[in-house]
């Protein structure tokens, strides 16, 4: 199973120039978990840069894989998970989902790197 954080997403979407990166684990929707919080994640930054349709059409794409929601399992150990690798909120919780459902995480944040679990490419500019 793989997970692709927000930054893959919106790497993927933009066709950017790591794309190819994210792309067997985005288009392997039979393999592919999203955590509802990358929803909230990509909708808001497509809506911001773009237009509510595109916003739309980016989350519908997101969702042909398994939308996990944030329950209170996940909310708690990614509560812990963040105290103890000192990580942002939406990390601990796309990881704690990961970890919950033997995914692999996909990610160009640098936040996540050389953690167990994910696989990590630098983001280029």
């Amino acid at each position: 199973m793989n997970i692709v954080d927000s930054s893959g997403w919106l790497e993927y979407f933009a066709d950017g120039p790591n794309a190819d990166f994210f792309a067997p684990a985005v288009e392997n929707v039979s393999e592919l978990l999203v955590p509802s919080i990358s929803l909230y994640k990509v909708f808001k930054r497509v809506l911001q840069q773009r237009t509510e349709g595109d916003a739309l059409q980016a989350v519908a794409t997101m969702m042909q894989g398994e939308v996990i929601a944030l329950d209170e399992r996940v909310a708690l150990d990614a509560a812990r998970l963040s105290l103890e690798l000192k990580m942002p909120m939406a990390n601990s919780v796309i990881l704690t989902t990961a970890r919950l459902h033997g995914a692999v995480v996909w990610t160009q944040d640098s936040d996540l790197e050389g953690v167990e679990g994910v696989e990590y490419i630098k983001r280029l500019s």
